[in-house]
C-alpha cells in the first residue's frame, strides 16, 4: 500500500489587498499543478485512487492530476485544512499580522486555535478519523491486539493520491508514523506546494509497518517554481 500525499498549489490567498477564504490557484499554483501531474503520469504505472479535499485550490491542484492518472477524484470533507476565522473582506496585511502575533502564543493557546475558528484539538481529531475511515474502508486496521506502530492489511488497496493541505498532510503523516502531535504540525513536516510525501505499509513483525519514503519532494519543479 502506498499514500502519496500531495500538498494544493500556490494560492492566491489575497486578492487586490482582501483576504480570500476559500482561494483558488495563482498561475504558478496552476503551472505547479500541471508539472505535478506530468511527474506522476511518468512515474507511476498505476494510481488505485484519488483523494482530494473540497477546498478550490485542492479541487484545482487535483485537476491535472486526474486527467493524467484517468482515475476519478473522490472528493473528502473531512480532509480539508484547519478552518480558519470568517476573515471575508479583511486586508491581507491584517490577517498577516494576526499569524504573526500568534506565533508568540503559549502552546496550550495553540491548542485552542485562533479565535473564531477551529482549534487544533478539533482539527486533529477530525484529519485522525478522516484518515481512520479511509484506511478502514480499504481493510487497513491497526494491529489486532493494540501493539503499537503495527497494522494490518487484509487487502492492499494499492496506490492511493491525497490531494489536501500543509496542515492535513502533516498531521495524516505524524499519526501513521506514530509521532505524539504537536498544536503546529505544519510547522514540524513543512511542506511546499505541490510536495508530495510518499508513506507505504511495509510488512514487518508479522504485519505491517508505516513507512515514510519520501518527504516534501518538489524534483518537479525548478527552483524559481518552488514555494511555500
Amino acid at each position: 500500500m502506498d499514500l502519496i500525499f500531495i500538498r494544493h498549489g500556490q494560492p492566491a490567498w489575497s486578492v487586490d489587498g482582501y483576504s480570500q477564504p476559500d482561494p483558488a490557484l495563482t498561475e504558478l499554483g496552476h503551472r505547479q499543478a500541471e508539472l505535478t501531474a506530468k511527474r506522476l503520469s511518468a512515474e507511476l504505472d498505476e494510481v488505485a485512487e484519488i483523494l482530494v479535499s473540497p477546498a478550490l485550490r485542492s479541487q484545482q491542484t487535483a485537476v491535472p492530476i486526474v486527467e493524467a492518472m484517468g482515475v476519478a477524484p473522490q472528493t473528502i470533507d473531512d480532509l480539508v485544512e484547519i478552518q480558519l476565522p470568517n476573515w471575508e473582506g479583511k486586508l491581507e496585511q491584517q490577517v498577516q499580522k494576526i499569524f504573526l502575533d500568534a506565533r508568540h502564543r503559549p502552546p496550550e493557546e495553540w491548542w485552542e486555535g485562533l479565535e473564531g475558528g477551529e482549534s487544533f484539538r478539533d482539527f486533529h481529531e477530525r484529519i485522525v478519523g478522516a484518515m481512520s475511515r479511509i484506511l478502514s474502508d480499504r481493510s487497513v486496521r491497526p494491529h489486532d491486539e493494540g501493539i503499537p506502530h503495527l497494522w494490518h492489511v487484509e487487502t492492499d488497496p494499492k496506490r492511493i493520491v491525497i490531494v489536501a493541505h500543509g496542515g492535513t498532510n502533516a498531521v495524516a503523516l505524524g499519526w501513521l508514523l506514530g509521532l505524539d502531535p504537536t498544536p503546529w504540525e505544519w510547522e514540524r513536516f513543512v511542506l511546499g506546494h505541490t510536495s508530495m510525501a510518499r508513506v507505504q505499509a511495509t510488512p514487518l513483525a508479522g504485519e505491517h509497518v508505516f513507512s515514510l519514503r519520501t518527504f516534501n519532494d518538489v524534483e518537479h519543479l525548478s527552483a524559481s517554481e518552488r514555494t511555500r
